[in-house]
């Protein structure tokens, strides 16, 4: 989702293709493109699709150096913090039961990737079939295709909500497509009161993650902030 990129992607240059948001980021010698195409593992094979297509027609064309599958995850378990980031150890899907592990990573730690949002109910289901610490939607596409084509993955994930929270069933406002309907979220939140705490935590915590997966991608990206300092990037406490 674009709000899972929008602190790490402020003045960056955007541009919206076949569906696909990509925004840019020019340095001497390279460039960083971040994208997302919605939820689910098809929208990730279209972001991907739009990374390659976009390193091929650049000015210095040349290809992927490696891929970050980034973004919002649930907790499956009490140990992972709401707002924190983690770096992911290995990457299961729970529709094939592959599993891929990440060039690198600071801590064992398995995310399983699922077809649906996951609930409550689902998060202990996944926990205890998979032995893993978090949940997603994309993970295990983007580490797939990027193994497919040699290409360096790795996975880098900020806690949104956690083991316990009991929220909406997400999945019914998100099309075939990956796309999720903003506007019916809205209508459907207005009419349930009793929601509105949880979803403000939510909304809390994804915005703190937001921020934190942020400072964890430039610090991979850059960790002495050569390039950020050498090419004018947008202050980081803006």
């Amino acid at each position: 989702m674009a709000g899972e990129l929008k602190p790490l992607v402020r003045g960056w240059r955007h541009e919206r293709r076949n569906g696909v948001h990509l925004w840019r980021w020019r340095f001497d010698g390279g460039e960083w493109i971040a994208a997302c195409a919605g939820a689910g593992v098809e929208a990730a094979a279209r972001a991907f699709a739009e990374v390659e297509r976009a390193f091929a027609e650049a000015e210095k064309p040349g290809p992927v150096s490696f891929v970050i599958s980034t973004g919002w995850a649930g907790a499956l378990s009490e140990e992972f913090k709401l707002g924190r980031t983690y770096f992911v150890s290995g990457v299961i899907d729970a529709r094939s039961g592959e599993r891929f592990r990440p060039a690198i990573w600071q801590e064992e730690l398995w995310l399983v990737t699922s077809p649906r949002v996951a609930g409550a109910a689902e998060k202990q289901r996944l926990a205890a079939a998979y032995g893993a610490g978090l949940v997603d939607m994309e993970a295990a596409g983007v580490a797939r295709l990027a193994q497919m084509r040699g290409i360096p993955f790795y996975c880098v994930k900020g806690i949104s909500d956690g083991y316990r929270d009991q929220l909406p069933d997400f999945n019914r406002f998100i099309s075939a497509n990956g796309k999720f309907s903003l506007i019916r979220f809205i209508l459907f939140a207005l009419l349930r009161p009793w929601r509105w705490l949880a979803l403000a935590r939510m909304g809390e915590n994804s915005r703190v993650a937001a921020e934190a997966i942020k400072e964890a991608i430039l610090d991979f990206l850059d960790e002495r902030a050569y390039i950020r300092k050498r090419n004018g990037y947008p202050d980081r406490k803006r």
